[in-house]
């Protein structure tokens, strides 16, 4: 493993404390047998690579990029863990990443993003994703942004999937403000694979979370789902836009969407379906509506407030 030494030192503790606060668990950013990347702003505090597991990556002026691949027929054991941040109250990162799974393998990507101190902060991803023939890519991020909302998130990706690859991805924002959330991916879905694509983000304040989920079945047989769940509350705005294509005889695609709306929150839920094939198959389903009142009487009962019978119905909805 590779750990910087001298000054980094304690930038890399703060990096370990912020990605406890997102939910993760430090210890594994220390595991010879746990492939690891930790970036601050732009730099590179740690890195790791075991068996099966490429990792280049190099610092630029505002960020990273990255090229990680799976070798072929490597099934790794342990998930990879990605921690990306910045601490100070300012800054811009940019994260360019390249993932490839090669033919036959199989890998587990947990990445924690943590903005603790943000005031006035740019995070950036501009994604490639290619999985070969058979292989298996799941990827979950998990955001925390503090209490302030003053982040921007802007994640973009493109996700190309050979016959008999399988993509899960999930996204999740409940901790902090989200400030503004500015989504955007799109996956082209070959022969036989399977994708899935899961959001989930609870906005407060003045939040704005636009979420963009595109699916393309170009190939034969070829399945996806495209799941989001948003909750929002004060003067929060959310629109969710889920699009999915049928293009290939026995595709099949399925689009669901929820939304919780309370105080002066705005919801809008854009659901597209469209099947040029006759044997294709694409079908969606939109709710937008309050917490369930007798839920919260039932939490007021036992002691909560409103606001915390809210937030509590809330964050098990999205959990």
């Amino acid at each position: 493993m590779d750990i910087i030494q001298l000054d980094t030192a304690k930038e890399f503790a703060a990096m370990e404390d912020a990605y406890e606060c997102s939910g993760g668990d430090s210890s594994v950013l220390k595991m010879a047998d746990v492939s690891n990347l930790v970036i601050s702003g732009n730099k590179i505090l740690s890195a790791n690579q075991t068996e099966g597991v490429v990792l280049k990556k190099k610092s630029t002026e505002s960020g990273v990029d990255i090229v990680l691949t799976i070798k072929k027929g490597h099934t790794i054991p342990n998930p990879v863990h990605l921690c990306f941040g910045v601490l100070p109250k300012e800054g811009l990162q940019q994260i360019n990443v390249t993932m490839i799974a090669e033919e036959d393998a199989s890998v587990e990507l947990i990445a924690h993003c943590t903005f603790p101190n943000a005031e006035h902060v740019v995070h950036k991803m501009d994604g490639r994703i290619f999985i070969h023939r058979n292989a298996s890519l799941r990827y979950n991020e998990t955001h925390f942004h503090g209490d302030k909302g003053g982040v921007e998130v802007i994640p973009k990706a493109k996700v190309k999937i050979e016959e008999g690859g399988r993509y899960h991805t999930g996204f999740t924002l409940i901790t902090g403000k989200v400030g503004l959330l500015d989504l955007d991916y799109e996956v082209d879905a070959g022969k036989d694979a399977i994708c899935e694509l899961n959001a989930k983000v609870y906005g407060k304040g003045n939040d704005k979370i636009l979420i963009k989920e595109k699916v393309l079945l170009n190939g034969e047989n070829a399945r996806s789902v495209i799941k989001s769940r948003v909750a929002i509350s004060d003067n929060a705005f959310a629109e969710f836009t889920g699009v999915t294509e049928g293009h290939a005889p026995y595709a099949r695609g399925h689009v669901d969407c929820v939304e919780v709306v309370q105080g002066n929150a705005v919801a809008k839920a854009v659901p597209i379906v469209m099947v040029d094939n006759p044997l294709a198959k694409v079908t969606h389903e939109a709710a937008i509506g309050s917490v369930d009142k007798k839920q919260v009487d039932t939490l007021m009962a036992r002691g909560l407030d409103e606001s915390e019978a809210i937030d509590a119905i809330v964050k098990g909805m999205l959990k």
